[in-house]
């Protein structure tokens, strides 16, 4: 199993909008071959101090696939194409975490 954690920058006041098309494709994407978990969390405050500022434009997905060959599966999906040019207007950046279990 491996975690996936993708962190998704999208341009001001974008947010909602992004969400949108983002729920139009977690079915698809909890439907595929090795999908254990997805979905979409954002910031929210806490009075813990450690915690970072609040970022009114950050999604952060939450992942996990049963293998990395799943993982590429995945990117590869046709929903996925139509999802990327759903949402290509709102995002300005990505960045992926690929992560194994660190105990068994």
């Amino acid at each position: 199993m491996i975690h996936v954690i993708a962190t998704i920058t999208v341009g001001e006041g974008q947010r909602s909008a992004f969400l949108e098309q983002f729920n139009w494709v977690v079915p698809h994407v909890r439907a595929e071959d090795g999908c254990l978990e997805y979905g979409a969390a954002i910031d929210t405050p806490t009075p813990l101090a450690v915690q970072e500022a609040i970022r009114p434009d950050t999604v952060v997905v939450v992942e996990k696939w049963a293998s990395v060959a799943h993982l590429q599966a995945h990117l590869k999906a046709p929903h996925m194409d139509e999802y990327r040019q759903r949402v290509k207007d709102f995002v300005t950046g990505v960045s992926l975490q690929v992560l194994a279990p660190a105990s068994p």
